[in-house]
């Protein structure tokens, strides 16, 4: 399965349950791409330690998970992205919603 996810808060727990779901799929065989969009592109910033976010994030990365982040939304946080938080477009965006099998939104 392609699962895509569309990710568009900055809330710890919620973001962490997306990214365990994330894992899991890729634990399955399935392949997974997540996009960052609106105050998503702050996912490297979450700092909660309850939900370790980017110890979530990286588990997806090492696990062969693939992050997207909306480049115009960085550059209105003055950010230029991270590894966890790459430079992407509209056009990636748009191809994560055509080419999934499912979309989970958060």
């Amino acid at each position: 399965m392609k699962l895509g996810m569309v990710v568009t808060q900055t809330d710890p727990e919620t973001v962490f349950n997306a990214l365990r779901l994330a894992l899991y799929s890729l634990e399955q065989g399935d392949e997974v791409r997540i996009f960052l969009s609106g105050r998503g592109v702050e996912i490297d910033k979450i700092e909660d330690p309850r939900f370790d976010v980017k110890a979530q994030a990286r588990k997806i990365l090492d696990a062969g998970g693939q992050f997207l982040a909306c480049g115009t939304c960085l550059k209105l946080r003055d950010s230029e992205g991270s590894e966890i938080c790459p430079l992407s477009t509209l056009k990636d965006h748009y191809e994560i919603v055509r080419d999934s099998d499912r979309l989970v939104t958060v």
